[in-house]
């Protein structure tokens, strides 16, 4: 049987479908156009976008699979598994699947956005974890490290440490966006940082004190807004010009790495902190900050040999995406009997 998975997060359209032995069918998700400049997009304009890209993602994906076979249908819901979690983005996705369980007389379960984040990197392991383990959560508009436990309904996760501010993934897409890079600017910014090889850190970013696993990231923030504000002046950029095309000097390289430096440093001491204290040796990170390739490596070469292991998934399945929707419906489907 086909379990089939709908994802609608502020800025990505995603349908997935897997297989009963969790084999990965079908990924598939589109970003939504933010203008240019722009930091995001208000949720009226999400749901919109979301509703008009759906129809052509979903004929793609019947396209590639057996409709006959589909049993089920999963979809994020929310964002967080907690009451008062609520984005009116998501409402688009369960639109479609509500349409489509009526239509296939089939039934739709709902999770929440980071239990499909956690779903993808753990249920499509080779190994999935049976006991507790920690998830570092690096999306977007979320850095939050959470002790995750399977449950009946998805996952049990409570938050142990984490930003008290704003995310990794928003201080890369406003220094980015500073910088005159589309949005989201995290690839960009990894694409910098992993083609510079002369690296002595320039200063730009100040060390970050991480207190039991919590940490503040708005003085980075500033520091980083001055030096985009003072190399777009010299560059001499204009609204007409697109600046992700620039070569950009060692200057920029080395602040994106001296960047990356500091996110793989805070993950790395953090998941010190919290192995110890939760007595957990697994820490898994999932959310689209943790695809970096630049963050991926350094955190491995920091790990070094501590009792801990910092597991990173698929760079595809770590961004937004249906796959840990498709996956968790297909668990229930399984404890269910059906």
């Amino acid at each position: 049987m086909i379990h089939i998975g709908i994802d609608t997060s502020n800025y990505k359209t995603s349908l997935a479908a897997v297989d009963d032995s969790g084999r990965i069918l079908a990924n598939i998700s589109e970003y939504l156009d933010v203008q240019r400049g722009e930091k995001g997009l208000r949720q009226s304009d999400a749901f919109f976008k979301h509703s008009n890209k759906l129809p052509d993602l979903l004929s793609q994906l019947l396209s590639e699979i057996d409709k006959n076979e589909i049993a089920d249908i999963s979809v994020s819901s929310r964002p967080r598994r907690v009451e008062g979690s609520y984005m009116p983005c998501f409402r688009a996705g369960i639109n479609m699947a509500n349409t489509l369980s009526d239509i296939l007389d089939i039934p739709v379960y709902e999770f929440s956005h980071q239990e499909g984040h956690a779903a993808a990197i753990l249920e499509s392991a080779d190994d999935v974890p049976s006991e507790p383990v920690i998830l570092m959560h690096l999306s977007g508009g979320t850095t939050e490290f959470l002790k995750c436990e399977t449950d009946a309904n998805g996952y049990e996760m409570n938050i142990i440490g984490g930003t008290l501010d704003i995310s990794f993934g928003q201080l890369l897409d406003r220094f980015g966006v500073a910088l005159g890079m589309p949005f989201p600017a995290g690839k960009y910014i990894d694409a910098l940082a992993s083609n510079y090889k002369g690296y002595e850190a320039p200063g730009i970013v100040p060390g970050i004190r991480i207190l039991d696993g919590y940490f503040n990231l708005s003085g980075p923030e500033t520091k980083l807004l001055e030096f985009a504000m003072n190399y777009q002046s010299g560059l001499g950029a204009d609204e007409n010009t697109d600046n992700s095309s620039i070569d950009y000097n060692d200057n920029v390289s080395s602040v994106s790495y001296e960047l990356m430096d500091r996110i793989a440093d805070i993950l790395v001491k953090s998941a010190d902190i919290l192995s110890t204290e939760y007595k957990i040796d697994k820490v898994y990170m999932a959310g689209g900050v943790a695809s970096s390739e630049t963050i991926r490596r350094l955190a491995r070469d920091k790990q070094n040999n501590h009792s801990y292991n910092i597991i990173f998934g698929e760079p595809a399945l770590s961004g937004d995406n249906a796959v840990g929707t498709a996956l968790l419906g297909r668990r229930m489907h399984i404890e269910q009997g059906l």
